[in-house]
């Protein structure tokens, strides 16, 4: 099982490793400035993030006097701790937790289901898994063959049939069965489908009129690959669904570990889970300081 630190080599050696070169030694001077607004545009930081860091790190600098480059390192940190949302736990307490699963078509979003599916038996919980992505061709037979790999059942209907019927159908199913876990895929849709996008909306309204304050996570899974064009991604999710959190798909194989400061800042949203590998249990709980870690390589 890959660990987060792992996962970011990529990121830190590509892009953010050069911090720790930068502040290794010397006094603070214009160019420090200059060269670490730089790197994080070139990590996918983003020009509104990276300008907003840069200022916060100024501010510190002017107020706690500090003049060293070697300090500043410390400063940065801190700062990019702070740009990470704190999550709280997961709101996983209810006697039928119910877990909505959203993203575009080859984010990851099948594979990460089956790793937190996977997780979440490890955590002793019975999970089954409901195959509301009716649209793409496949796509159930998909789900299907993660779910024997995982060991879990996989409620679904026909190819084209209605997603809705299919959450509701493996609500019941659960009730029925002592199921305490449901995760719901749905379909891979661009945020440029509107009827899609409706189409989650009808499937989480078929689910709270069954479950009580269902769902009570819903995740958006992103692909690290994509960078900056995640985030918008991530935006436009926003404007239909309700997003409790991330779950970061591929960070393992991404240079652009940076667009997670973007996503604190920006959306103010906490990722929750990172896809650190290939393998079932390469899928760690986000950890904001293993994170920071990961970035600046110490």
């Amino acid at each position: 099982m890959k660990g987060i630190f792992e996962s970011l080599r990529k990121t830190r050696n590509a892009v953010f490793g050069q911090i720790a070169t930068l502040l290794g030694a010397g006094d603070i001077d214009e160019s420090t400035w200059e060269d670490i607004e730089a790197i994080l545009l070139q990590g996918d930081v983003g020009v509104e993030t990276t300008m907003s860091l840069v200022e916060r790190l100024q501010k510190r600098v002017a107020d706690e006097g500090i003049f060293k480059a070697t300090d500043l390192k410390r400063v940065m940190r801190s700062e990019l701790l702070a740009l990470l949302p704190e999550a709280g736990p997961l709101n996983l307490n209810w006697p039928l937790t119910v877990i909505l699963i959203v993203g575009v078509n080859g984010s990851g979003k099948t594979t990460s289901i089956a790793k937190l599916a996977a997780s979440l038996k490890q955590q002793q919980r019975k999970v089954i898994l409901a195959a509301a992505d009716t649209f793409r061709a496949a796509a159930i037979d998909q789900l299907k063959i993660w779910g024997e790999r995982v060991d879990v059942p996989v409620i679904a209907g026909p190819e084209g049939g209605d997603p809705s019927s299919v959450a509701f159908d493996a609500l019941q199913f659960a009730q029925s069965k002592k199921i305490d876990t449901v995760i719901v895929d749905t379909a891979g849709r661009l945020h440029t489908q509107h009827n899609l996008m409706a189409e989650i909306e009808k499937i989480q309204r078929v689910i709270a009129k069954r479950v009580a304050w269902a769902p009570h996570e819903t995740f958006l899974v992103l692909d690290a690959t994509t960078g900056q064009n995640g985030l918008h991604q991530a935006e436009q999710f926003l404007n239909t669904v309700k997003v409790s959190g991330i779950i970061l798909a591929k960070l393992d194989g991404s240079a652009k570990g940076g667009m997670v400061l973007a996503i604190g800042h920006k959306l103010g949203l906490p990722v929750r889970f990172v896809g650190t590998g290939e393998h079932l249990d390469d899928f760690a709980p986000f950890d904001r300081e293993a994170f920071v870690k990961g970035l600046l390589g110490d």
